[in-house]
């Protein structure tokens, strides 16, 4: 879908840089959640003291509740996957709620930064297993004995493969739909105000589709942790 305006492409535009900010949006915009992402990040830290500030206080809290939530998941054992699980997190909410602003893009309405995100996920979930396990990590996708390994395995390796196009696909699926009904919304009855409800919609659906993403590669984690059965 060709959006009517998207303010930083047009930003690009009269840098010189139209053409690639017209083929890469996605790419674009996610330049524009980082950078937002860091300088909020900088405001609410710069001055941290036992006596919280406002900024503090909302950090604490939202880093703290991803922690604990992750820690019922996966256990302690899984503390230490916090700064990854955490930006998964932050990052696709902030992606997905972004495109509620007229002339912006959400980033995960493109399917190049929703597979990259899972990639990253599955990659990480194998480097956790080989890190746990060694080389006895194998044991995963062999079954529960020797002479089912040529039906288990090959199951075993669709299934992860699998992991990788349940959570883009998802994803992307549902913000490109959100995005969609709001184009036609706002080029059918724009001027009525009718856009305002799915955008209202549009709040909920970027936390369950960022918490839906989050749960499932925490749960990726912990069965990588797990010794196999």
């Amino acid at each position: 879908m060709e959006h009517p305006y998207l303010f930083f492409v047009k930003l690009f535009e009269a840098i010189g840089l139209g053409h690639f900010a017209h083929a890469y949006p996605h790419v674009v915009y996610s330049w524009v959640v980082m950078t937002l992402l860091v300088v909020f990040g900088a405001l609410g830290t710069k001055s941290i003291s036992m006596i919280p500030s406002k900024g503090q206080n909302f950090f604490e809290l939202v880093i703290s509740g991803i922690e604990e939530f992750m820690v019922d998941v996966t256990g302690e054992e899984g503390r230490w996957l916090l700064p990854l699980a955490a930006t998964i997190f932050i990052y696709i909410f902030s992606s997905n709620l972004i495109g509620l602003v007229p002339g912006f893009f959400p980033p995960t309405a493109s399917l190049n930064t929703t597979a990259s995100c899972a990639l990253t996920v599955v990659i990480f979930t194998h480097i956790i297993g080989i890190k746990y396990h060694g080389i006895k990590y194998i044991k995963h996708f062999c079954g529960p004995v020797w002479w089912m390994i040529p039906i288990i395995f090959p199951i075993e390796v669709i299934g992860h493969l699998a992991r990788i196009l349940s959570l883009s696909f998802r994803l992307f699926g549902n913000m490109m739909g959100h995005e969609l009904v709001l184009g036609i919304l706002f080029v059918l009855a724009g001027a009525f105000f009718a856009p305002l409800p799915i955008m209202a919609l549009g709040i909920f659906v970027a936390l369950v589709q960022a918490f839906v993403f989050f749960l499932l590669s925490i749960m990726y984690f912990t069965g990588a942790m797990e010794h196999a059965h």
